[in-house]
């Protein structure tokens, strides 16, 4: 049996980040915790958490990208579960044991490994496992729905970083190109 640590949060595809992010923070109460412009795969994400501590991540394309494609092809919508696990590596020999198709395996990372499990093995949904050491849970401080929305920030190596700093620290993302970003 694989070491489930968590179920971390469900991810959502949408058009109108604006009016999705209004939805989960105003009309629900949840609180921000992530979120930022993923150049390398063409999206803008927010995480929200809500009680008693289940989060919803909206996803967004910046652009043509995969997931504009994706909207294009199947809607808005439902579009992955994440589950953080004690072993990434255990998990997927578990679930090749059991028959089940992964895809997208990138353990490069020390802090971020993941793995999916393509949605005709996972029942029609595409699931994320992580391992990962980063703690998830708690906001980044200075971020804001408003700041998100005008692209102030970047994900780089897992990470929220505001794009000032970015462009003036100089940070690159160690990160390998994910390769379903074609399909």
């Amino acid at each position: 049996m694989i070491d489930v640590r968590s179920f971390d949060h469900i991810a959502i595809a949408v058009s109108d980040l604006r009016r999705a992010a209004h939805l989960y923070a105003e009309v629900l109460g949840g609180e921000l915790v992530r979120g930022a412009d993923d150049l390398e795969l063409g999206i803008r994400t927010m995480q929200f958490k809500l009680p008693p501590g289940i989060k919803v991540e909206l996803l967004t394309p910046i652009g043509d990208s995969y997931l504009a494609r994706y909207i294009a092809k199947h809607g808005e919508g439902f579009h992955h579960a994440t589950i953080f696990v004690a072993d990434l590596a255990a998990a997927i020999a578990e679930l090749q044991s059991e028959g089940f198709e992964l895809i997208d395996i990138d353990d490069s990372m020390d802090t971020w490994q993941e793995a999916f499990v393509r949605p005709s093995s996972g029942f029609g949904a595409l699931l994320q496992l992580v391992s990962t050491v980063l703690d998830w849970a708690v906001p980044i401080d200075g971020l804001t729905v408003e700041g998100i929305l005008a692209g102030e920030w970047r994900w780089m190596n897992n990470t929220c970083v505001r794009h000032a700093d970015v462009e003036r620290e100089g940070i690159t993302s160690v990160r390998p190109p994910k390769k379903f970003v074609d399909r």
